[in-house]
């Protein structure tokens, strides 16, 4: 007999058919005549009850059944008189694995975040954790289908690159030098041109640059990869390594920029609540139950709401300029409420900053542009003014800036003035000048970091909790 998925049994109640199902004890439930097991596959939130008349089986099978064992039943499918329609009656019960009850860490009771951190092989196997995946899924397969049906074609951009697209220098290094004797020149520094690339190399913090290439021949493209930021900083909004969305568009000036990346925010923000709403629901009620604590002012917007907010509403547009001014006239600033002050033209924008502007002032999502160049990538078109760039940051309720993109500065004169004024090295730059020099056009392009995107759509407090194995300062397990 071929086995059935939880999800499809749950959805075809298909009361009176012999099945056969397999998956993990959640909890396991003893009666005098009467054994009530809850077996999840994975495949939905929701469990399947499997009902065992504890005289058909034999003690010894019992027994093995505990939370975390792996089971495979054969049964019938009826009504249920419990929350659920339907539920099984076993006929046959294979303990597949089976689990320590005394070691087994994940007992059914509730557990800390903190907790399954330091348990993330497991965690998978939790309510919350097992989510978190499905909608993590659910936002992959809708990037790809929101591209693709726009006419964009998928590149694959280098993971290892020799050039820091954010000149941050904040780059793990690639190397195959034994670390303890490396070859050097006469002068002492490290010879990487015996190296295995010939030069130094490390592991890519954006796949933009390479991208800007394909996009200057085939018009509109998109990464979709990992990306690595060697930023020795832990705290709930950061990761070493994380996945970057980045679309670059031939043609495209800023505001077609952000029309598409309002689109496309919309677009993902829909396709969750019309495709995950069981998850989504769970997610909301353990939010509430983790919050339920706080003074009414700090909890989170509901999570269902929080994403309508986004998906029902245009997004407000206006210049980095006129925000200073919104800030700096706000009653946080006045009464000196802002963790750092706004101290006008050239200040850089922090989480509470766009957080107010989103929540507070327009209670509505918030684009701002022409950004000081000063404060931004070398990348970016150079406005009129000679002082702003055609930058932009996407900003949401409760994470702050989202998206982050901006024209590309497609002059070849203005483009070398940036990159001398900000130390970029032009020769080992020639590559991505050639496309200045070879039918240069106006173009743009945006980066949305994945983890963000989730920790938003899930309504996560901390980044480490939506991507399946973090890596951070002093963690790399698994």
């Amino acid at each position: 007999m071929k086995r059935q998925e939880i999800k499809e049994i749950l959805q075809s109640e298909a009361i009176g058919s012999t099945i056969k199902v397999s998956g993990w004890v959640r909890t396991k439930r003893e009666s005098k005549n009467v054994n009530f097991i809850n077996l999840n596959d994975g495949t939905v939130l929701s469990n399947l009850q499997v009902v065992a008349d504890v005289n058909l089986f034999d003690e010894s099978i019992l027994r093995k059944i505990n939370t975390g064992a792996a089971l495979t039943v054969v049964g019938e499918l009826v009504e249920s008189g419990g929350q659920q329609k339907v539920e099984l009656v076993a006929k046959e019960i294979e303990v597949v694995g089976e689990a320590d009850p005394d070691k087994y860490p994940l007992q059914p009771k509730r557990h800390s975040l903190e907790f399954l951190r330091e348990i993330a092989h497991l965690r998978f196997r939790t309510n919350t954790f097992s989510s978190i995946a499905r909608i993590r899924h659910a936002m992959i397969f809708a990037v790809h289908k929101f591209f693709t049906e726009k006419g964009f074609f998928n590149i694959h951009t280098p993971i290892i690159t020799a050039s820091d697209a954010e000149g941050a220098g904040e780059m793990f290094q690639v190397t195959t030098f034994e670390l303890n004797n490396p070859p050097r020149s006469d002068d002492g520094k490290i010879d990487y041109s015996q190296d295995f690339f010939g030069k130094h190399t490390g592991l890519t913090v954006s796949g933009q640059l390479e991208g800007e290439l394909a996009a200057l021949a085939l018009s509109k493209i998109y990464t979709f990869g990992p990306t690595f930021r060697a930023e020795n900083s832990n705290t709930s909004r950061h990761l070493a390594e994380f996945w970057m969305i980045e679309p670059e568009m031939a043609f495209y000036d800023l505001n077609d920029n952000m029309d598409l990346a309002e689109e496309f925010l919309k677009y993902l923000i829909n396709y969750a609540l019309e495709n995950c709403e069981e998850d989504l629901m769970f997610l909301s009620q353990r939010q509430q139950q983790e919050e339920k604590n706080k003074p009414q002012d700090q909890r989170s917007m509901e999570l269902i709401e929080k994403l309508k907010f986004v998906a029902d509403n245009e997004f407000v547009r206006l210049t980095y300029t006129e925000a200073i001014k919104i800030l700096q006239n706000s009653k946080p600033a006045k009464k000196g409420k802002f963790q750092y002050p706004v101290e006008g033209f050239g200040t850089d924008l922090q989480s509470e900053h766009e957080r107010y502007l989103v929540e507070k002032h327009f209670k509505r999502p918030v684009i701002l542009i022409d950004y000081p160049a000063d404060i931004k990538a070398f990348y970016m078109k150079v406005n009129e003014d000679g002082n702003t760039v055609a930058a932009m940051d996407v900003l949401f309720p409760q994470i702050g800036e989202i998206i982050g993109g901006s024209q590309r500065e497609e002059r070849y004169d203005v483009l070398v003035e940036k990159m001398k004024a900000m130390n970029i090295p032009l020769e080992e730059m020639e590559w991505y000048l050639d496309t200045r020099r070879y039918g240069s056009v106006p173009h743009s392009g945006f980066g949305l970091g994945f983890e963000r995107l989730i920790t938003f759509v899930t309504g996560m407090g901390n980044i480490r909790d939506v991507i399946p194995f973090p890596r951070t300062p002093k963690n790399c397990e698994f």
